[in-house]
């Protein structure tokens, strides 16, 4: 059995740790402690995206913070986000950040129109169990861009799709898929 004692989570890259999607999804899997961040350039005042080196390390600080005060090791906190957030979690995790698991929520697998440019070289690295949940008709990686890439994981993955874009609408939709996957993942 995989414990989960918390869940990090992080926001998009135009977004700050008050996104709506992340708000519900502490709602839905309450009891269990999260912690909500914003990355470096946020919390600064800018709202330009961090780059990827300072990002994951301030990530990896909020995680080993967040178990600390949880009083638990790192191994069971499962980190996730949405977008750049999401991408930045499985980064640090293929760089050795320990984790129970890894929540993707609308991953950024290329640019808009520009599917020749993946964002999977780390993919490999990252053995985990994985969750990604996104839109139906998302821009940055289709359903089956989703599926066919993301299957460069080293852990277990699992993929829900939803209704929606890259911001799906429905949090009611992805807060679900969160709550069964993180429900099946206690059980394994």
């Amino acid at each position: 059995m995989r414990q989960v004692a918390g869940l990090l989570l992080t926001p998009g890259a135009s977004a700050g740790r008050d996104h709506r999607t992340l708000v519900a999804l502490e709602d839905a899997v309450s009891p269990l402690p999260v912690r909500r961040i914003d990355f470096p350039n946020r919390i600064a005042g800018s709202r330009a995206p961090d780059r990827p080196g300072p990002a994951v390390a301030h990530l990896r600080t909020q995680a080993d913070d967040f178990a600390t005060e949880l009083g638990v090791p790192p191994e069971q906190i499962a980190l996730g986000g949405r977008s750049f957030g999401g991408r930045m979690s499985s980064i640090a995790v293929a760089e050795g950040q320990p984790a129970a698991a890894l929540i993707l929520l609308s991953y950024p697998l290329h640019p808009p129109g520009k599917p020749e440019t993946l964002r999977t070289e780390h993919l490999p690295d990252v053995h985990v169990p994985v969750l990604a949940v996104s839109g139906e008709r998302d821009p940055f990686g289709s359903p089956d861009e989703l599926v066919e890439h993301l299957a460069l994981v080293g852990g277990p993955l699992t993929t829900v799709f939803v209704p929606g874009d890259h911001s799906p609408t429905n949090d009611s939709a992805v807060c679900a898929a969160v709550v069964e996957w993180l429900r099946a993942l206690e059980r394994l």
